[in-house]
């Protein structure tokens, strides 16, 4: 049996501060806790991924280098700090995220670059001593890391300017590390964040709003086919609808869940439909037909889905997905995942604070 109330932080693009909610899968409510104050625009964050009371958030920022901070998550949900701030050594810092090693990936979107970021005493204090890694530009073109996956003992950076997904390995001490190798994907489509499961990678595309599926490359500059490409958005949009893939999860089986389903978010930053942008579903299927299967496309209610999160396994809280949109004002909402994780049924809502674009259930 699962826990009833559910604790989870939300972080957003336009404001200096991250939300705590409170979700009663029993009750079906989902109210603000509280607010605590951050740097500007702390639009992703993470937990440390053995330490679920310590909090890292990016300040993403256009105009200048953007930060990485450090939080103590007291009982309560809210915040303590920030403990600690680190210069992201670039612009745009979409996202940042802990690895087994004990330091922190950071991306640089508009940057074109990334830094892993050690730590010092403990967990909450950060080196000032990592590597800058700057991405080669394609042709006439611009780098736009978006993210950072650990695999093994490297990390995969998807390159939605460059079309690449960078293979980073650590070069001697931690802080340091170097591009070994790429992944090639298809010119122009965008590739923006990414997922592995069973050795297999998946990609979200943001600018052709695709999904793909292909074996894990061998080390550095190995290729492999795509088993699966499929196009993402829903359909019969309204005129002037313009898509840009967003998030990709995908939940580890479990034996409520027994099946690996892809969930995918549309953005339409274009004419808004008035149902909202979809969360599509997938599942990874095998044999003679087709590699990746559409099961369902989800309207949410929510403009532009940038972030959005699976609970935790180990309360129960796998059964619920929570989401929000970066623009209008369709605030946060969970959902319960139906039928095994075919489909997703809206069970709370919250429009207090109306745009949030990242999450972490504690």
């Amino acid at each position: 049996m699962g826990m009833v109330n559910f604790t989870i932080l939300a972080g957003g693009l336009t404001s200096s501060f991250i939300v705590t909610y409170l979700f009663n899968a029993k009750a079906s409510s989902l109210t603000v806790l509280g607010q605590s104050p951050t740097g500007p625009n702390s639009s992703w964050i993470s937990t440390h991924p053995a330490n679920k009371t310590i909090l890292y958030a990016v300040n993403e920022i256009e105009t200048g280098p953007g930060a990485l901070q450090s939080f103590i998550i007291n009982s309560n949900g809210l915040l303590t700090g920030p403990v600690d701030t680190v210069s992201a050594g670039g612009v745009g810092s979409a996202f940042a995220g802990g690895i087994s090693t004990g330091q922190v990936a950071i991306a640089n979107y508009a940057g074109g670059n990334a830094e892993i970021i050690s730590t010092t005493s403990d967990p909450l204090h950060f080196a000032r001593n990592a590597t800058l890694i700057t991405f080669p530009p394609p042709a006439g073109g611009v780098s736009h890391p978006h993210m950072a996956l650990q695999y093994g003992n490297e990390i995969f950076i998807p390159d939605l300017g460059g079309d690449k997904i960078w293979r980073l390995v650590e070069n001697g001490s931690p802080g340091n590390w170097k591009i070994h190798g790429l992944i090639q994907q298809p010119e122009g489509s965008g590739p923006r964040h990414i997922a592995i499961h069973d050795n297999e990678l998946y990609t979200l595309h943001e600018l052709d709003s695709t999904l793909t599926v292909q074996a894990v490359p061998p080390t550095p500059n190995g290729t492999s086919p795509f088993l699966g490409n499929v196009t993402i958005t829903p359909p019969n949009p309204p005129d002037g609808a313009l898509f840009a893939a967003g998030e990709i999860l995908i939940p580890a089986p479990m034996a409520n869940f027994p099946v690996a389903y892809i969930y995918v978010s549309n953005r339409n930053t274009g004419t808004v439909d008035t149902r909202g942008d979809t969360i599509a579903i997938y599942q990874r299927t095998h044999g003679s037909g087709p590699a990746l299967t559409l099961v369902a496309q989800v309207y949410t209610r929510l403009n532009q889905i940038r972030g959005m999160e699976i609970g935790n396994a180990k309360n129960g809280g796998e059964a619920y997905l929570i989401a929000g949109g970066v623009a209008g004002s369709g605030g946060v909402v969970v959902f319960k995942r139906t039928d095994g994780g075919k489909g997703l049924k809206e069970v709370a809502r919250n429009t207090d604070v109306p745009t949030r674009s990242t999450f972490v259930w504690l």
